[in-house]
């Protein structure tokens, strides 16, 4: 059997606990076409680079699943069918990750508070702290001496 990773998006207006029914589903789908679901994952509620029929937010699942073809092609026509679901991504590869995948770990090196306060907004080399950006202050670059106001504009010639 082949190895699948597969993401879907649900509406933002339904549940967490709707969305695992839904995953719950899905997983009963794939079990009756002679697969199985190794691991799932609910990455929560996330804001979308565009809408999606009319939604900024979904609710963002994944499952790694290890089936026959024709099983995920039923669990994607099942996907396509149900209004909750907006998009569904299945990516065939070669193996399956072990434990929390990528987006897990984001969220929680950010949950744990790694970035500095230096990282965004305040400090470092933008912002209020150090300069560079526009009126904080800081080094202006090479724009050469400025001139003296009673000089005139070097383009209109002296009356």
């Amino acid at each position: 059997m082949a190895l699948y990773e597969h993401v879907f998006l649900a509406r933002q207006d339904v549940t967490a606990q709707q969305v695992e029914e839904l995953t719950a589903r899905f997983k009963g789908v794939i079990e009756a076409n002679g697969g199985s679901i190794t691991k799932t994952e609910y990455w929560g509620v996330k804001t979308l680079t565009y809408r999606i029929r009319k939604n900024r937010k979904a609710h963002f699942s994944l499952l790694n699943i290890d089936a026959p073809a024709a099983a995920v092609a039923e669990l994607e026509r099942q996907q396509r069918i149900d209004e909750d679901v907006l998009r569904v991504l299945t990516i065939r590869v070669e193996e399956l990750e072990e434990g929390q995948s990528v987006m897990l770990q984001k969220r929680d090196r950010d949950d744990r508070g790694e970035r500095g306060f230096g990282d965004r907004g305040f400090g470092g080399d933008r912002g209020f702290g150090g300069g560079g950006g526009r009126g904080f202050g800081g080094d202006r670059g090479d724009r050469g001496p400025r001139r003296d106001r009673d000089e005139a504009p070097a383009n209109q010639e002296n009356e």
